[in-house]
């Protein structure tokens, strides 16, 4: 059983995974990071079903890093899944994607994703990013109280 994530990152790529988990511990932001690599596992840990049967749906996530382009169901849908359900739509999801296509940006903002971000070519530039992520979403940022019965 996964209890006390954090940081859930949906991401199927195993090299933006690693560099990912490299950046918050070098920089010290979260001991709590789980992480799926297609968007059916992606579902099954926020919704507690299939492989994360035994979580509680009130152990949510402080924030979703959300790669779009993924296997078996896309970010898109697994966005809507979220926002689109009153237990998980106040989970703040930030997508972290190489797409920087028009149609990907207005659908994830009209999906209501928190922020989005096209992750950085450089190495640099992609650790400065993350890091970031990492300080404004689980440091600065006040997360939403979950209504009872919601």
């Amino acid at each position: 059983m996964v209890e006390g994530v954090e940081i859930l990152l949906v991401e199927d790529n195993p090299n933006d995974v690693e560099l990912t988990l490299h950046v918050f511990r070098k920089n010290h932001i979260s001991n709590h990071i789980h992480v799926v690599r297609d968007g059916v596992e992606a579902l099954d840990f926020i919704f507690c079903t299939g492989t994360y049967a035994g979580r509680n749906i009130e152990d949510r996530p402080r924030v979703i890093l959300l790669d779009l382009k993924l296997p078996f169901v896309d970010g898109l849908e697994v966005l809507q899944r979220i926002k689109g359900d009153l237990r998980t739509q106040t989970i703040p999801v930030v997508v972290l994607t190489s797409s920087r296509e028009e149609s990907d940006i207005v659908r994830s903002y009209q999906l209501g994703v928190n922020s989005y971000i096209v992750k950085p070519v450089d190495f640099e530039q992609f650790n400065e990013s993350v890091k970031n992520l990492g300080f404004y979403w689980l440091l600065l940022n006040q997360p939403s109280v979950t209504v009872e019965g919601r």
